[in-house]
């Protein structure tokens, strides 16, 4: 008998009997509720939605109904385009107007699902200007407690999230529209329904991936209300939802302090207590997700000094007891807790005097042999911030650091090669026996002139590049540039010399000027193969190369001279007309060097 209703309806929706069109439109609902998809199919056919547009009027006593087949209709997928192209979005945002709640209610439910994953349906609810009037409503009822009104802001908060989820410019609207405090309230005032919050935790989980919100957010008491939120949860589902809003939340430093006043830590670390021992799948996941949390609370400066309280703080003391663990991740959120700690010289300096190098030494060991890489990268990024202050280096070296640290050198993994490097290096500036040491360690240097030429991986090339160039620096040591000549190392710092970083450039040519004050003779063929004197030439004449650029390959050049075949190659390139030009240069260090180089060039020539 539904083909005989559609056509009643059409018929009594030009005569305007409310009775008889009640009863149609009850047979309506009544097959959507056995078979919604064949009777929305049937209904498309039938042209029947064009005919909705004009019951749609808030006088009619059928308008909730309709709105409400339109809402049922709309869950299929099919149906969303062709309710756009009958023209209802305009007269249903009309209703949201209506002061009836029913209607309210299935005007809400019509919009949303026609928004439901609908680029169509989201278009046309924007132009008729439906989000503000929902906003409005949302602002309006919010301080209203009963079940029915409850209901209605969880039908208008789920429109929302329809109209804007994965559009960011929608979003972008609905922030600039001042959502996001209206639903931090709403989530205060009906945190005992378990459907508003939900919804609440969906749409700030939505807004929450902008940049803009993070602001409004900050300037809300959201922190306050997810941790009170969060500690009422015992199901892993919702507690699930709430990590998924607090981790985008959680990347502004405003609000992560905000999140750790609200003692959020203090459930974390529950939690994490609580999962350590369990192989439950839920629980395993969970105590990552919580330790994940932990570590970029720590990324923010106040938060990370807040918790740490002077090394006394009770987070950081448990942090620590992390690092020993037989649990995989909790060493990694250990490790990559402690290089977060270790951000400012006050509190490296605070850990290395209290123990904590041997214990990150005792985690590396545990993961030499098809260790975790994870692990390992996290540990050489906490021993290498805390090997920044100077005081820390000494005391390292001697605990043995260097030895654990080279323990990796057989790594094939990118990531824990670059953490290795950067390590070494921040142990061996200014430290001449340490830099002299692991220079003279040839299986060490052999490896780094291999890592020299890893394309692929731009980040350990460098860092090999500023190691080799380093040994040298710093220990100023004839064997330790033997040994780099040897593994076919100087044809890297000549190359280095050419870097886009200055700081790179300026390492290398340092590092060259020892090499040829030292060792010219050793490295003579290698630095002519890699011709240096043309690379310096081209700096010189470079107007782009910085002052100390041009300083340092005027030293370089003075120191070349010793050398019957690079002093001729400096000859036959004409560097008098370039050094001469910055006798005059702006900066008095270079114009002087530049008067020294012009009279070793004129005697020497």
């Amino acid at each position: 008998n539904l083909s005989d209703t559609l056509k009643k309806l059409k018929i009594t929706a030009v005569d305007r009997t409310e009775d008889s069109l009640e009863g149609c439109l009850d047979c309506l609902l009544q097959a959507l509720a056995q078979n919604n998809m064949e009777t929305s199919e049937k209904m498309q056919g039938s042209g029947i939605l064009q005919v909705f547009a004009s019951l749609l009027t808030p006088q009619s006593s059928c308008t909730a109904k309709v709105a409400n087949i339109i809402a049922e209709v709309a869950k299929n997928e099919f149906m969303r385009i062709p309710c756009v192209d009958a023209g209802l979005i305009s007269p249903l945002v009309q209703l949201l107007n209506s002061k009836d709640q029913e209607v309210l209610l299935q005007t809400g439910r019509a919009l949303g699902n026609i928004c439901y994953d609908s680029h169509e349906g989201r278009s046309a609810v924007d132009q008729a200007g439906g989000a503000q009037i929902v906003i409005d409503h949302l602002r309006s009822l919010c301080s209203i407690t009963d079940p029915a009104n409850e209901k209605l802001l969880t039908v208008f908060c789920g429109m929302l999230m329809n109209y804007s989820n994965e559009n960011d410019s929608l979003q972008a609207q609905l922030i600039n529209m001042g959502v996001i405090p209206t639903l931090v309230k709403l989530l205060g005032i009906h945190c005992h329904n378990a459907a508003l919050t939900e919804m609440c935790l969906v749409a700030f989980g939505n807004l929450a991936e902008l940049e803009s919100s993070k602001e409004q957010f900050a300037s809300t008491n959201i922190a306050e209300e997810l941790v009170k939120l969060f500690k009422k949860q015992i199901e892993h589902d919702k507690r699930e939802m709430i990590f998924e809003v607090l981790a985008p939340l959680a990347e502004n430093d405003a609000i992560k302090l905000q999140l750790v006043e609200a003692g959020l830590v203090e459930c974390l670390l529950e939690i994490v207590q609580q999962k350590v021992d369990s192989d439950k799948e839920d629980d395993i996941a969970e105590l990552k997700t919580a330790s994940d949390l932990m570590v970029l609370l720590l990324l923010g400066d106040e938060s990370m000094q807040k918790l740490f309280e002077g090394g006394k703080g009770n987070v950081f003391q448990r942090v620590l007891s992390w690092i020993p663990s037989n649990n995989h991740q909790l060493q990694l959120a250990g490790a990559l807790a402690i290089a977060n700690f270790a951000r400012n010289d006050g509190n490296c300096i605070h850990m290395v005097d209290n123990g904590i190098v041997e214990k990150l030494m005792d985690l590396l060991d545990r993961h030499v042999e098809d260790g975790n890489v994870t692990v390992q990268h996290a540990a050489l990024s906490a021993l290498r911030n805390l090997a920044i202050p100077v005081v820390n280096k000494a005391k390292m070296l001697s605990a043995g650091v260097t030895e654990t640290v080279l323990k990796f050198l057989k790594s094939e993994m990118p990531p824990v090669q670059f953490k290795l490097l950067g390590t070494l290096r921040m142990l061996i500036d200014a430290q001449a026996e340490a830099a002299e040491q692991l220079g003279r360690n040839v299986k060490l240097v052999e490896r780094l002139v291999e890592w020299c030429e890893a394309k692929d991986h731009a980040g350990v090339m460098g860092e090999s590049n500023r190691l080799l160039s380093a040994l040298i620096r710093h220990s100023k040591s004839k064997d330790v540039i033997k040994a780099i000549v040897q593994s076919g190392g100087i044809k890297h710092l000549v190359t280095m010399a050419t870097s886009e970083h200055v700081i790179m450039q300026n390492e290398a040519l340092v590092a060259l000027a020892l090499i040829a004050a030292l060792e010219l003779g050793t490295a003579e063929k290698d630095l002519e193969s890699a011709k240096l004197v043309q690379i310096l030439h081209r700096l010189l004449a470079d107007e782009r190369s910085a002052p100390e650029i041009k300083y340092n390959s005027m030293v370089l050049i003075c120191a070349l001279m010793g050398s019957e075949s690079l002093h001729k190659e400096v000859q036959d390139l004409a560097f008098l007309d370039v050094v001469s030009k910055l006798r005059s240069h702006e900066n008095k260090s270079v114009a002087q060097q530049a008067s020294l180089t012009e009279q070793r060039l004129t005697v020497e020539s």
